[in-house]
């Protein structure tokens, strides 16, 4: 994708605004991206930023409990909202028609949600984030190795310790003074970015936004951000479970460097090459040469304000085998470094992830907020590709030895010998 025109705005009251056109169809994708995710929650309060995104669905000052979906529903909207460690956001992608209906139903919670807020809807809300967790983390099979990695990795009480889920506990003890408060710290204009992708026309778009998001105060300055740097990780910490899961298996976790330097396309590029699919490396020695795994997978999370994370999960009878393995294959990769053709395919997987991401007005309007709220740049989305073609194979064997050393990791073994 050619990078686009973008029309920028920043309200009086510090809402970001960016506005993208696209006429292929006759839709606008809506999505705000407010600067606050799990490693902005406090101690005791696991889990606030996620079950907060579910209490902006249950009604504001001007909308009835029920009323916002059902509104977007009759408009024919697709619409949803996720938390990750380091921001929450809401989206919905409408017919053109009902743009300002997307843009005053966003507006009028971000600045009157509290009008609705009530002890039976948080209990309400409680039970559904409780239940989600049942559902897709503690009931799962190796549902909870992301969480049980992020508390093996990071320090007690470091930012990204914990995951966006929470404990129950935690959601347990939230008040209704807990929720307000929250909402009061974060959710306001000038922790927000607002953009907009599709059908319109930039000027009557932000005026709309003015006329909407406009009269709503600032909000107050926000709380100073925790550090959250990591370096490379020094031995193995590991954890030997005993659940009742489908097979043997092995997880590890790396940190690695923070997402907006080159560094990191370096780092995801050697990931990739070590785990990204059939083609890697450690599927050819352990799933076929070796035969010790029936799945290997690894892949990145990204954070902009903290170390980004490798993941390595392998299903195999002996996961004493599979760690042996890839301390090996680290220890090669560092040594030797990728082939031409290995960076070639992996520079070739980061494009095809790009396009992915940004060929819907949806994903395209999701990587502005992002860069823009993260980077402070939207346009830099359209970089993507070429920061990834820039990385050379030197420069994914220097990040390799440093932060993808064998025997510096932490890591689960489920079942087998440890």
């Amino acid at each position: 994708m050619a990078e686009q025109p973008l029309h920028e705005h920043t309200l009086g009251n510090g809402l970001r605004v960016v506005v993208c056109e696209d006429h292929v169809v006759p839709l606008a994708a809506v999505n705000i991206w407010y600067g606050v995710g799990s490693r902005h929650e406090r101690a005791g309060r696991t889990g606030l930023a996620h079950l907060f995104e579910h209490l902006m669905f249950q009604g504001s000052a001007n909308v009835a409990e029920g009323e916002h979906a059902a509104l977007l529903e009759s408009a024919g909207a697709a619409f949803n909202a996720s938390t990750s460690f380091e921001r929450t956001n809401y989206y919905e992608t409408v017919p053109v028609s009902h743009l300002e209906l997307a843009l005053w139903l966003e507006a009028d919670r971000m600045g009157t949600l509290p009008a609705a807020l009530t002890q039976a809807n948080l209990d309400n809300q409680r039970d559904v984030v409780k239940n989600e967790r049942r559902q897709r983390y503690d009931n799962q099979p190796y549902g909870t190795a992301f969480e049980r990695l992020c508390d093996l990795t990071f320090p007690a009480g470091h930012p990204y310790a914990h995951t966006p889920i929470g404990s129950m506990e935690d959601l347990d003890a939230t008040t209704l003074e807990d929720c307000a408060d929250f909402f009061a710290t974060w959710y306001a204009p000038g922790n927000a970015v607002l953009s907009v992708v599709g059908d319109v026309d930039p000027a009557k778009t932000i005026e709309a936004v003015e006329r909407y998001f406009g009269g709503l105060p600032t909000g107050p300055e926000k709380p100073p951000t925790r550090p959250g740097e990591l370096g490379p990780l020094s031995g193995v910490r590991e954890e030997a479970l005993d659940e009742e899961v489908p097979s043997p298996a092995y997880f590890a976790m790396f940190t690695l460097p923070t997402d907006g330097g080159d560094d990191v396309e370096a780092a995801e590029l050697a990931v990739e090459i070590l785990g990204g699919g059939s083609g890697s490396r450690l599927y050819d020695r352990m799933v076929r040469r070796d035969e010790i795994a029936t799945e290997v997978w690894a892949g990145v999370t990204r954070l902009a304000s903290g170390p980004s994370l490798a993941i390595v999960d392998a299903i195999g009878p002996e996961p004493d085998k599979i760690a042996a393995v890839l301390d090996e294959e680290l220890e090669r990769f560092a040594a030797d470094g990728p082939d031409a053709d290995e960076t070639a395919r992996a520079t070739a997987q980061a494009e095809r992830g790009f396009l992915e991401q940004t060929e819907t007005v949806t994903g395209l309007a999701n990587a502005l907020s992002q860069n823009a709220t993260q980077f402070d740049d939207p346009a830099r989305v359209f970089t993507a590709p070429g920061r990834a073609a820039a990385v050379t194979g030197d420069a994914i064997k220097e990040m390799a030895g440093r932060w993808l050393a064998p025997g510096a990791r932490t890591a689960l073994t489920y079942g087998g010998t440890s």
